[in-house]
């Protein structure tokens, strides 16, 4: 997987519709820095303050609208206080815009997306509205009928390790639509990707962990630090959201690699299992793997250093990493080992749940899509202790 990076154009014409080609918007026409006109939708939550957060510091980027349920006004520092120095409000409705991030309860965004699209925005949406390819699979796994199918076959799958290529093609395409991609697929996807790149899937158990911040910001008595605190809790058994996703991009992932389907058996039904943690932020997600063949752990060191040379965020370690390895940053950190006494493989991938696994993941994307160099806006180190 290698990074493209493009070279921001000159100002383009300005084609029959009025509109400018993404790759052109925020052209300063006298030389200056772009700056891409961006709001926020659903800022009042935790994945809508990482955005604030990192798109307030973003070079090519000019927040110019945040919109909150209920919100008209509204300063920021009342709703964030670590945002005070922005100096922004959240207001009621979004003024006009180049790009619009969601970050919306499940369904929400579906009913938005037409009309933003349609006034020539590119939307990058947090939630799930936009990641599956099947609208069949939305009342299955979200409990909803989608409401405008037409539009999934369009939308790109916003994991840049993995479709890069796509989200780059919607710099001038009509419309943009990326579905972000969940937080667990994020670290289990990349976990599992080089090893479904090879057909080497024979059985799959993802054992995977969240701090509490994933689970929004919304008051719930289970989350509450009487009960979180000293606590570990398996939940979503049988069956979590997240599956569909896990299951659809291994299934890319082969397809891609010219392999039928069946060569990675253990992709049909994952087995996946998250759990709630103690912590703030950080996701652990630890695939079991039985390969459909024999083999060495050099082998697999030099599949998965093949695989992400040259990637700006994934980084490939060689002890098992932990979450705080990568808190406040937009990495991912992925071991991998075999256990040569079970013939097991075992992957491991670590990222920020809010980071990677949402707001910093997105502006990636976004990146991608308005010709953007990849990591701009996205370079801070992790945070320790």
């Amino acid at each position: 997987m290698t990074t493209t990076q493009r070279v921001p154009p000159m100002p383009a014409e300005r084609p029959a519709g009025g509109l400018l080609p993404r790759s052109a918007r925020g052209v300063d026409p006298a030389g200056g820095p772009r700056r891409v006109k961006v709001g926020v939708i659903g800022a009042t939550g935790y994945v809508g303050a990482e955005l604030v957060r990192l798109l307030a510091r973003h070079p090519n980027v000019e927040l110019v609208g945040l919109v909150g349920r209920g919100r008209d006004h509204d300063p920021i520092f009342g709703i964030h206080p670590h945002l005070a120095t922005t100096d922004h409000t959240v207001h009621a409705e979004l003024p006009p815009v180049d790009a619009v991030f969601l970050a919306l309860p499940h369904g929400a965004a579906a009913a938005l997306v037409p009309d933003l699209v349609a006034e020539g925005a590119a939307v990058i949406d947090q939630g799930p509205d936009f990641r599956l390819r099947d609208p069949d699979d939305y009342p299955r796994w979200y409990g909803f009928e989608h409401p405008r199918p037409d539009l999934l076959d369009g939308a790109v799958y916003g994991l840049p390790e993995l479709h890069r290529a796509e989200l780059l093609a919607l710099a001038d395409a009509p419309l943009a639509i990326v579905g972000a991609p969940g937080c667990y697929p994020t670290a289990t996807v990349l976990a599992l990707a080089p090893l479904a790149r090879a057909g080497l899937i024979g059985d799959l158990v993802v054992d995977a962990k969240s701090g509490v911040s994933g689970a929004g910001r919304e008051a719930k008595a289970d989350l509450m630090f009487g009960e979180v605190n000293e606590s570990v809790k398996a939940y979503g058994i049988g069956g979590h959201r997240h599956v569909a996703e896990i299951e659809q991009e291994l299934a890319g992932v082969t397809a891609g690699a010219g392999l039928d389907p069946s060569a990675n058996p253990g992709i049909a039904a994952v087995d996946f299992l998250p759990h709630l943690i103690p912590m703030t932020r950080g996701i652990l997600s630890a695939c079991h793997v039985r390969p459909t063949r024999p083999v060495t752990q050099g082998e697999l060191d030099e599949l998965y250093a093949s695989t992400y040379a040259g990637e700006p965020f994934v980084t490939v370690v060689a002890s098992p990493p932990a979450t705080k390895h990568v808190t406040g940053s937009n990495e991912v950190r992925i071991h991998v080992t075999l256990d040569e006494r079970t013939g097991r493989i075992l992957a491991i991938g670590v990222e920020d749940n809010l980071v990677k696994g949402a707001a910093g993941q997105a502006i990636q994307a976004f990146n991608l899509v308005h010709g953007l160099p990849e990591t701009a806006g996205l370079l801070q180190l992790p945070l320790a202790p």
